[in-house]
């Protein structure tokens, strides 16, 4: 797959989330796009171009034919408030995200496309920056032929879930934010979605990364 290929099916893993929402809406309005098939806990409104399937993220089919995508979009992710241990944060910002690449790619995926974080880092001191580092280098070696890492600072937009620390610092960030340089202010999710998007299915070969500067308003 090159840059003048476009990816036709891709595979969205956390299409509810605050992220996940609006790659959802730009994969479906994509001439680019023929399918896009979201696992999920719960439905999705029907489209013509969505297969949502209905699953446990704990309980993958390692054999399901739709697995057989293009490009994968990974915007899973909570934090260690919701989570409420480190185990379970782990559990959905790192095993989920890689057994999805797995499957994906031993289906013949030729692009992963992850949102991760600003600070990834598999030495980090920090236990989240570390979880989202190991996934980063663990996921190269798998062998995509295109994977691209997106890493926000602090996501802006609407969630359906709240997290209090991320409005506080959303608010002070926000007045903030013209005088803060680019690298310190808020990444609208719309932004990161797009580079998501793109990333899939321009699949420019190699691994790449897209810095909180450049996702900036």
């Amino acid at each position: 797959m090159d840059d003048h290929v476009p990816a036709r099916t891709v595979l969205l893993a956390g299409a509810t989330g605050l992220v996940g929402r609006q790659v959802l809406a730009l994969l479906l309005d994509d001439p680019r796009v023929k399918r896009v098939v979201a696992p999920t806990r719960r439905p999705l409104p029907p489209h013509r171009k969505l297969l949502d399937v209905q699953l446990d993220y704990e309980q993958l089919p390692e054999d399901a034919s739709w697995w057989a995508v293009d490009a994968v979009v990974c915007t899973l992710g909570t934090t260690m408030a919701i989570a409420g241990s480190r185990e379970a944060f782990r559990r959905v910002d790192y095993d989920y995200p890689m057994r999805v690449a797995e499957l994906a790619r031993r289906h013949g995926a030729g692009a992963y496309a992850l949102n991760s974080a600003k600070g990834a880092d598999p030495r980090a001191l920090f236990f989240y920056s570390r979880v989202k580092g190991e996934l980063e280098r663990d996921l190269a070696r798998l062998g995509y032929p295109s994977l691209t890492l997106v890493r926000p600072g602090l996501i802006g937009g609407e969630r359906s879930e709240k997290r209090t620390g991320e409005s506080v610092a959303a608010v002070v960030l926000g007045a903030l934010g013209p005088l803060l340089p680019r690298g310190l202010r808020i990444d609208p999710a719309s932004r990161i979605a797009a580079a998501l998007v793109e990333a899939a299915l321009c699949a420019r070969p190699g691994v790449h990364s897209v810095s909180s500067a450049e996702l900036a308003d």
